[in-house]
């Protein structure tokens, strides 16, 4: 708030100085209707940006004086000399006011209603005041800002990054030669000085991006109101800077994503109670920094996109199905692009117009940048822009890939190894290129292939370990040439629309050069970094034809396998997080009771379980251990009998057991109707803290919840506070007593009401005791 209050305070002292001139000029040409306008947009600017930061007084006066002008401007009124002098006086004080805050000292408010009673000749406004004597105090502060065009702030930007080149050249000169001591100390010095003024020039075009989403909270509130939906904002980043165009060309398009998440990702309050997801859906928009590109994500929590109905809609336009249906996954989602489509069927204030995400895109490419989707089926949308710094100087590393040099930012190098180093293995498994660094295995991804151009040789010499975010990835090139701090600035759309390029840059010896985003790199390449897995999936061109696997080692010793597409994760589990409720074994993870099925003995302490969800069910399975993620061949000889074993095949030399997720999902998901949930009773009186904080947290441990019983129904538990007494429960339930003591939870058989495990597994072992 305090940058948005001096900005408010320079842009309204530097335009109420040339005001004045302006009404002088008006009152001489009253019919003068442009000047009349910029006149009333000065006031009307004022009061606007007075009502959001909270200047009621500042606030009054232009609104007054707004309202004058009004009635001028719809004819109302002429423009005499009272009221020429009445809008002066109130431009003068607002005037004054804004020195004073600027100033820090108080200003009275006496005469002000003067000058607005003024304003409809009920009063004689008062142009001049006697002098007051001069003092250091009641001086005018100086001005704290400067504001340049932008324009002029190019050419800064440019003159800059000549002296970079010229620096650079100078230092590559030096280098080839005798260097002489005296000369070396001047270019330290000089390189000194060139990097402070780097940065403090760089610093001139840029601003915090809160100035992109401070309007956010407004959109997002009017939106979801249209719609009949209920959404929380939650604003992440806001101290990220960004390039001041940059911020004005991302407005727009932010704002359409913003407005589709919530007309068409987030569910209305009912659809998502039946899916067990909070009433109030939540929307997250977040910034961060990552080398030279900001990255601004939305994420909801709705239903994210739906593939089937968006290539139905391509379809009744026109499309070929069987082809927009062989396409992968990835692709799908990309189809959101395409120019006219809506999946609305109705036009609204929101959408359906068919004027879509084919405009974001067009404007995000327009700078240099591009969008990700990631979409889970129930769960949400995640929006990645990734857009460029503009005009910018990073310290980057050179490489070089079959005869043509790269530049890599410093900023996501972690490491740089020779591929023939001790402790360094280059491998293949399952037609994945991996490499192991020091028994770290990582994803590799040769950037020779990538770009289609001919390696020098089997494996590439170099190679550059990168964090991107989620992992670290290992890019393979020929050589690393030199680190050299480089102009960095967008390329072309086409260059751009390739994914792996984060701009150009200009060397000192003036050939182009394009840099390398490694997140990119990885995006392109099909690395799908997994927390939980030892190596990252990598997908590549012509792979051979088979079913992708994890491989695990099970808790009976033998060598087993599962469709890697049906694996969430994997997460390590406690042996407190192990209860038996419902008649069967079930983990506490996130809040809810997950069905465990296992082959072979639990372990007493921790140990591994994999997730698999079919979007709608979920159900974990117990591992010893993770080994690889690898591809089986497609033809598996049939298990002895059908169940937990859908087939054997070999890998390499050893046999390998493909488990049956529809096994699992059959035989140990939660897939009872709804009406058949077990039902916990919330009872406690007044104040409704448990409806509000504990009925989510069931309903997404699988239980329908309640705050009274209806006609015929019975509770399986009943959750009471302490507060609401020793009430006698309903017929056949059981009890679980929180309470808001936590020393009487420990004493007592009662849950303190803050403890989320604990109340979990009590209603569990409840529900258990009572059947």
């Amino acid at each position: 708030m305090d940058d948005l209050l001096q900005e408010f305070i320079a842009e309204t002292r530097e335009t109420a100085e040339a005001l004045a001139g302006e009404i002088v000029a008006w009152e001489a040409a009253p019919g003068d209707r442009g000047r009349l306008d910029g006149i009333f947009r000065f006031v009307h600017t004022v009061k606007g940006s007075c009502g959001f930061l909270d200047l009621p007084r500042l606030e009054r006066l232009a609104h007054a004086a707004e309202d004058a002008l009004a009635e001028v401007r719809d004819g109302k009124r002429v423009p005499d000399r009272a009221l020429v002098d009445a809008v002066l006086a109130i431009v003068d004080r607002i005037s004054e006011i804004v020195d004073a805050m600027d100033r820090g000292t108080p200003l009275d408010d006496g005469g002000e209603d003067l000058l607005i009673a003024a304003l409809d000749g009920s009063a004689a406004p008062v142009l001049e005041t006697p002098a007051a004597p001069a003092s250091p105090v009641a001086a005018r502060a100086p001005m704290r800002s400067v504001r340049l065009g932008v324009d002029l702030l190019d050419r800064m930007m440019s003159g800059m990054s000549d002296m970079v080149l010229a620096r650079n050249e100078l230092a590559r000169r030096l280098r080839a030669g005798e260097v002489d001591p005296s000369a070396e100390a001047a270019l330290e010095r000089l390189s000194a000085t060139v990097a402070e003024m780097r940065d403090t020039v760089t610093r001139t075009r840029m601003q915090k991006i809160d100035a992109l989403f401070s309007a956010l909270p407004r959109l997002v509130r009017d939106t979801a109101a249209s719609v009949d939906k209920r959404v929380v904002l939650e604003i992440e980043g806001s101290d990220v800077e960004l390039d001041r165009e940059m911020i004005e060309v991302m407005r727009d398009p932010l704002v359409h994503i913003i407005r589709n998440s919530i007309d068409h990702g987030i569910e209305d309050a009912a659809t998502r109670l039946a899916a067990g997801k909070p009433e109030i859906g939540r929307l997250t928009v977040a910034a961060r920094q990552a080398g030279n590109q900001i990255v601004v994500e939305v994420t909801d929590d709705g239903h994210g996109i739906d593939t089937d109905r968006v290539i139905a809609k391509l379809v009744t336009a026109g499309r070929d199905e069987r082809v927009l249906r062989a396409l992968p996954e990835r692709d799908k989602l990309e189809l959101v692009f395409e120019p006219g489509l809506s999946t609305k069927d109705g036009v609204t204030a929101v959408s359906g117009r068919g004027v879509g995400m084919d405009v974001v895109r067009a404007a995000i490419d327009g700078i240099g940048g591009r969008i990700e989707l990631d979409s889970t089926p129930g769960r949400g949308l995640r929006v990645a822009i990734h857009v460029p710094l503009t005009l910018s100087i990073l310290s980057t590393i050179i490489v070089a890939v079959a005869g043509h040099r790269f530049a890599i930012p410093r900023g996501v190098i972690e490491e740089i190894v020779a591929a023939h180093a001790a402790g360094v293995e280059l491998d293949t498994l399952g037609g994945q290129r991996v490499a192991m660094i020091r028994g770290r295995r990582l994803p590799m991804v040769s950037l020779a292939a990538l770009l289609g151009v001919p390696a020098q040789g089997r494996h590439p010499s170099m190679l550059v370990i990168a964090n991107v975010g989620p992992g670290a990835l290992v890019i393979g090139v020929d050589d690393v040439l030199d680190h050299e701090e480089l102009v960095t600035k967008p390329a072309a759309p086409p260059v751009m629309s390739a994914g792996i390029y984060a701009g150009q840059a200009l060397p000192d010896s003036g050939r182009p050069m394009l840099l390398i985003d490694c997140a990119g790199v990885a995006h392109r390449a099909g690395v799908n970094f997994r927390r939980e897995a030892a190596v990252a999936k990598v997908e590549e061109v012509g792979e051979t034809p088979g079913i992708e696997v994890l491989t695990f080692r099970d808790l009976d010793g033998v060598l087993r396998a599962l469709p890697l597409g049906a694996i969430d994760r994997i997460e390590p589990v406690a042996a407190h997080q192990l209860h038996r409720a419902g008649g069967r074994l079930r983990l506490l993870l996130d809040g809810a009771l997950i069905p465990l099925a296992a082959l072979g003995e639990l372990p007493e302490g921790a140990f591994a379980a994999l997730r698999l969800r079919d979007g709608s069910t979920e159900v974990a399975y117990a591992i010893a251990e993770a080994s690889d993620i690898v591809r089986l061949p497609a033809d598996l000889a049939a298990p002895a009998e059908p169940g937990a074993i859908a087939g054997v095949a070999l890998m390499g030399d050893d046999p390998v057991e493909l488990v049956d997720p529809l096994w699992l999902l059959a035989g140990h998901a939660d897939v009872a109707a709804a009406e058949r949930k077990p039902l916990a009773l919330l009872d406690e009186g007044e104040g409704g803290w448990m409806a509000t904080f504990l009925a989510p947290m069931l309903r997404g441990a699988g239980w329908r919840v309640a705050a009274r019983l209806g006609e015929g129904e019975t509770a399986d538990v009943v959750i009471r506070l302490d507060a609401a007494g020793d009430l006698p429960a309903p017929a056949g339930a059981a009890i679980v007593r929180l309470v808001t003591d936590p020393a009487a939870a420990r004493c007592g058989d009662a849950i303190h009401r803050y403890d989320r495990a604990g109340l979990l597994a009590a209603v569990g072992a409840r529900l258990e005791q009572r059947r």
